[in-house]
């Protein structure tokens, strides 16, 4: 194949054998729904894949903190050494010498911890993405036409942005103060042994006061979670549809819909941060009353003759850690709060369960020609009388039928339940004698193509577009389709050729180019059962011909169902099936139907598009 022609595009190839595997053992950890009320076990699960890592940063952390807070002991070490006068020989050298060993120590353990964080906190995040895409994409298509995608994406990053959020604050903010604030009262025991334990149970009923009234405070947070999600929702939805906003010019009051989305989640954010600080002024207050007694304690203790020089110093100086060990910790906890909050409000709503998933006993299709039964098919949207009726039809592999009849009449109904987009209530629909409730979804998608009348692009090349019929096709394959579909001489026309990007959905192409692009697609997968959903109605005569004549390549060899908009294509089917009401109400030629009265040549006498 000319480099001309794809260039460097080898390299966009999907669905390496690697990336299979990948996916595999990512199936064997994907029980997520168990955590969607749990969201520290959730992020727990993601810390215990790179459990090692984390241990060394743990025990980093721990470290650090005890050379930060043992530098204070050191300091009175070599202050009561410096008292006893210089009779003291080497040993000021030596108290100076571990000093400057637990400083080093201090800094260089801190960014040990930081730089196996940024490879195990990274891996963390992007685990947890990737299983929350997995989970995502598993989800029917009437799911996210019930939700913005725009919404159920950015929840996917704002869920792993929370996560590591969590982790380093954690981490870097509230383990540390914590461990040093018992680290520093343990010290003061050699000093005051009751001194240290009064300081310990005001720490720990302190704690246990902020904790309880940061829980109270997590209905706020939670509606600031929900507000900040709303917003970046109507975002996406006015930005996916900014040509609709421009065309009412409706700009102006679409900037005043967002400016009061805007404001609800401020006013909800700063109700949310102001809960935070009246609980750290509070406990502000509390540990300077705290710090100061526990300076005069020590100063009474030195008057006393019960503590030396070096003591008090010591003292002074682990006053100021547990000042701004219990303040740096009290920031840390009411934080936590509130990101745990958002952590929990992104994991409930993307932690949904599937409402077509495989069958445990669920096995693969085994095609054998492409023979298409309904048998005794009753279906009804939620909320909405039948759509379809004890529908019953029976298609030969190889076989072109057209389906056909008014506008909700279960014609796209019953093409979208052949995909298993929906379950019917009662009834079975059979490939090759195959119950396809039975089978996995991978193996009945691999014997569907599609043709629908609205084309799905990726903002992707022209070549990924088409080579995402089949991941592991070649070049010569796809140029093949290309020419197949009447589509090679547009593409070479393009700027880049193969390699231009289409744009968002398609939108640098016009209607019939991205027919015949999800033509050359389904070309390309060669898959033995073709669906055409409206495949050309919304197209010009002139579009209409090339891709009516892409589709008669298509169509050789296949079993095609067609749901029709425009009467003409379908005169060379085998056969057409007029349906009404939810039921097959007439079926035969098109020869044989326009020969006798019926619902068939009543629609040809009308002389104008139903669908």
């Amino acid at each position: 194949m000319s480099a001309t022609v794809f260039g460097a595009s080898r390299t966009t190839r999907q669905g390496s054998p690697s990336q299979a595997r990948a996916s595999d053992s990512r199936d064997e950890r994907m029980a997520l729904l168990p955590y969607a009320e749990r969201p520290i076990a959730f992020l727990l699960r993601y810390v215990l894949l790179h459990r090692v890592a984390h241990a060394v940063v743990l025990l980093a952390v721990l470290a650090a903190v005890g050379c930060s807070v043992g530098s204070q002991y050191a300091v009175k070490h070599l202050v009561d050494t410096l008292a006893a006068g210089p009779g003291a020989g080497g040993a000021p050298w030596m108290a100076l010498g571990v000093l400057a060993t637990i400083v080093a120590g201090d800094n260089l353990l801190w960014r040990l911890g930081g730089w196996i964080a940024a490879d195990s906190f990274t891996r963390v995040t992007g685990d947890l993405r990737s299983d929350l895409f997995h989970h995502l994409s598993g989800h029917a298509p009437d799911y996210f036409a019930e939700r913005s995608p725009g919404l159920m994406a950015g929840r996917i990053s704002a869920t792993a942005n929370a996560a590591w959020t969590v982790l380093s604050t954690i981490t870097w903010n509230a383990l540390p103060p914590m461990v040093a604030v018992c680290v520093a009262i343990a010290f003061l025991a050699g000093v005051d042994a009751v001194m240290a334990g009064v300081l310990f149970t005001i720490a720990a009923g302190m704690a246990a006061l902020l904790t309880w009234a940061a829980g109270r405070g997590r209905d706020l947070h939670h509606d600031y979670a929900a507000k900040a999600a709303a917003v970046d929702g109507e975002l996406v939805d006015v930005v996916q549809n900014i040509g609709l906003v421009r065309a009412f010019g409706a700009t102006i009051r679409e900037r005043q819909r967002f400016g009061a989305t805007i404001g609800q989640e401020v006013a909800s954010r700063k109700r949310s941060l102001r809960y935070l600080e009246k609980l750290r002024l509070a406990h502000a207050v509390a540990t300077v009353a705290l710090t100061v007694g526990l300076l005069c304690w020590a100063l009474l203790l030195w008057q006393a003759g019960r503590a030396t020089t070096g003591d008090v110093v010591m003292a002074c100086g682990l006053g100021f850690v547990i000042l701004h060990g219990t303040r740096d910790l009290a920031v840390a906890l009411v934080e936590l709060t509130q990101h745990v909050a958002r952590l929990s409000e992104a994991v409930k709503a993307l932690l949904v369960p599937h409402a077509l998933a495989d069958r445990e006993d669920a096995a693969p299709i085994r095609p054998r020609g492409g023979a298409v039964a309904f048998q005794d098919v009753s279906f009804a949207y939620p909320g909405t009388g039948h759509v379809l009726r004890h529908f019953d039809l029976s298609i030969a592999a190889g076989e072109r039928v057209g389906l056909v009849g008014r506008s909700g009449s279960g014609k796209s109904t019953a093409l979208a339940l052949l995909q298993r987009l929906g379950m019917p209530g009662s009834g079975r629909i059979l490939i090759d004698g195959q119950d396809i409730a039975g089978a996995t979804q991978a193996s009945l998608a691999a014997v569907l193509a599609v043709v629908p009348q609205d084309v799905s692009l990726f903002q992707r090349s022209v070549l990924e577009n088409i080579r995402y019929g089949r991941p592991d096709a070649t070049d010569a394959e796809v140029l093949r389709a290309a020419e197949a579909a009447h589509c090679r001489e547009f593409i070479e026309a393009l700027p880049q050729g193969f390699r231009t990007e289409v744009g968002q959905r398609g939108a640098r192409l016009s209607g019939g180019q991205r027919q015949r692009l999800a033509i050359a697609r389904a070309l390309l997968k060669d898959a033995p059962i073709l669906l055409l959903d409206e495949a050309t109605s919304a197209l010009d005569t002139e579009s209409e011909e090339a891709v009516q004549a892409a589709l008669e390549r298509l169509m050789r060899g296949r079993t095609v169902i067609a749901v029709a908009h425009r009467l003409s294509t379908l005169r060379g089917f085998d056969r057409i099936v007029v349906v009404g009401e939810g039921q097959v109400r007439e079926q035969g030629s098109p020869a044989e139907l326009a020969a006798r009265p019926g619902p068939w040549r009543a629609l040809l006498e009308i002389a104008e598009p139903v669908g």
